[in-house]
């Protein structure tokens, strides 16, 4: 934990290493002030006898507070009381002034180091999450990943990082009034340590639950923030099938486990508040009967033990300061562990033995592949032998379930085989990198994926390009048209998702986004299935001018897309069952294709 925050502070060392200075000059003006209270008490309440003595030996760190004393008696007594009070004042009022100012410093130099290191951790969880194998996605709630990047990172920016500032600030004034407390009585000062560690015990007592519940907490949040990302993206679906009170529950389940977990850590922390005050209260009262005590009996003079008083105030703060940092550490330390989880997932990597690559020339080839999803017992592929000659318009259909998806998972490369092995010419895919790979590779899938961001940017999509490339693609994917007539062109914004388009709109934007890059294969993943009749026909005619010479691989339910088809290629329960064309699967009385047509009513 600590050796990954020093981690994220190193970039900010200079900063850091300055704001540590600063916090040391803060503290140094707020304990060189608390001598200063001798002279003024002394001073107002006539109880100076006489000239301070002398030191007897030279400057060392045992007599320091003597021969600061010294000196300063010794520049009073140049002006009469009624002055010289004046000049104590005055010199209270600059080093307040000095100290405050130095503690602004290391606030300013310290918040470019918490946005960085919040900007760091955010960076990096978001860059991890693209490189996540897509099993994680379908094992995890969407709405968990938008509650760690968000809300767990806004802890450990309320929490830790308020953390880290106390640490560099308050030991140093701790430490400087503790020296003060035992220079001017080494005595009082073990009665009020002891004490104070006394009632350390009792607030660690309090506190030992806090770090657990707080990581429940985080946990119960973000199954809240999933169901309600779930309940917004499927808002039309839910009220449709009036699933309105089912959601409820689920909401309200989580909600109340949130608001006991929440409740039981509240009563933790606001117990602490009240205890630390009336214990406060009772280390003071018993401070001040036993140092009265020193007073009459001669061992401290008024004025010191004043100044003794305010030192322990200075004591007080940084301890009050630690006690709800400790809280505010188990909560930060939580949501950072949450963090945590998300950077130890194992990445979508490359094997280590892969091979320039630089497209591919003459066939695609399965050659004896299964495939298994984990946690399932049966393959969603079993021994698929395929050849995909270059240029070739290949279909693949079956029943839901069949495994055509999967097939296209694993060309992807977002999985691997369980057995067998896919070749690109003689390269094995597993030797090809990813980033090689989906070089070569576009993909039109069957629900259209859009940037809440201009026409213009969905389709050039972190593409280099300029506006008449934009344009050209518009136009063999039949967009143009209706681009132009929105209020801005193509620098209309689309909407969450695409939402102020029509689906038959939505879907030639990705088409003109995959004629853009100009792949050398397509992949086109129910590209029409969820189009109405008028729709799918323009989007099948933008289809056929980005397939024409191109390898291609076509999955479909709608037969009557993929008529035309070189090879049509039929799987059921993940193996193949029937391939040719369509002329040739009509021709078997019994086969599988043959009865899918006669089901659509196709001829």
């Amino acid at each position: 934990m600590w050796r990954t925050l020093i981690t994220l502070l190193r970039p900010y060392a200079k900063k850091v290493l300055l704001a540590i200075l600063a916090n040391v000059l803060m503290a140094f003006f707020m304990v060189i002030n608390i001598p200063l209270f001798i002279p003024l008490m002394e001073g107002l309440f006539q109880t100076r006898k006489e000239a301070v003595s002398p030191p007897t030996e030279p400057l060392q760190f045992s007599n320091a507070l003597q021969h600061l004393l010294y000196q300063l008696d010794r520049f009073l007594q140049q002006y009469p009381p009624s002055v010289a009070i004046w000049w104590i004042v005055l010199f209270i009022v600059l080093s307040f002034f000095l100290k405050n100012f130095f503690r602004y410093l290391s606030l300013y130099l310290m918040a470019p180091v918490r946005s960085g290191i919040l900007y760091d951790l955010r960076r990096r969880l978001y860059d991890k999450l693209l490189l996540l194998p897509l099993y994680q996605f379908a094992d995890r709630k969407k709405g968990d990943f938008i509650s760690r990047i968000t809300s767990d990172v806004h802890e450990v920016e309320w929490s830790i990082i308020n953390v880290i500032e106390i640490l560099f600030r308050e030991p140093l004034v701790l430490l400087g009034s503790l020296l003060f407390m035992f220079l001017l009585s080494w005595q009082l000062s073990l009665f009020v340590l002891v004490l104070i560690m006394l009632i350390s015990l009792i607030m660690n007592r309090i506190s030992a639950k806090l770090k657990r519940q707080s990581r429940d907490i985080q946990e119960a949040l973000g199954q809240i923030s999933a169901i309600t990302d779930e309940t917004i993206t499927g808002i039309q679906v839910v009220r449709a099938f009036g699933a309105e009170n089912y959601l409820k529950r689920i909401f309200d389940r989580w909600n109340t486990l949130y608001r006991q977990r929440l409740k039981s850590v509240l009563r933790k922390k606001d117990l602490s508040s009240p205890l630390s005050e009336f214990s406060g209260i009772v280390v003071v009262a018993l401070l001040i009967a036993y140092g009265s005590q020193l007073v009459f009996n001669g061992q401290m003079s008024p004025g010191a033990f004043f100044a003794f008083l305010f030192a322990f105030y200075n004591v007080i703060s940084p301890s009050k300061s630690f006690a709800t940092a400790y809280y505010s550490l188990q909560k930060g330390i939580a949501a950072y562990r949450r963090i945590e989880e998300i950077y130890r997932l194992p990445e979508e990597r490359d094997d280590t033995d892969t091979v320039p690559f630089r497209g591919f020339h003459r066939t695609i080839s399965f050659k004896g592949v299964r495939f298994q999803y984990p946690d399932t017992d049966a393959e969603a592929l079993h021994q698929i032998d395929l050849t995909i000659q270059k240029g070739q318009r290949i279909a693949i259909v079956g029943s839901s379930g069949s495994g055509k998806t999967t097939l296209i998972n694993l060309l992807l490369k977002f999985y691997y085989p369980t057995q067998g092995a896919i070749y690109i010419d003689d390269t094995d895919l597993r030797q090809i990198r990813r980033s090689d790979l989906r070089k070569l590779i576009g993909l039109v899938s069957q629900e259209p994926i859009l940037l809440n961001d201009t026409v213009y940017a969905n389709i050039a999509f972190g593409r280099p390009t300029d506006m008449h490339e934009v344009m050209a693609a518009a136009k063999a994917a039949h967009a143009h048209d209706f681009i132009s007539q929105l209020d801005k062109g193509y620098e209309t914004v689309v909407g969450d998702r695409g939402t102020k388009l029509s689906g038959g709109q939505r879907q030639r934007i990705t088409i003109a986004r995959a004629i853009l890059k100009n792949p050398e294969l397509l992949i086109l993943d129910e590209a029409t299935s969820s189009l109405d009749a008028e729709s799918e026909q323009i989007v099948r005619q933008a289809l056929q001018n980005i397939m024409h010479q191109r390898t291609s691989i076509i999955i479909a339910h709608r037969l009557a897309s993929i008529r035309d088809a070189d090879t049509i290629v039929v799987l059921d329960k993940g193996k193949i069952v029937e391939s040719g064309t369509h002329d040739q699967l009509l021709q078997q009385k019994d086969g599988l294709y043959r009865k899918l047509v006669q089901l659509q009513e196709l001829k």
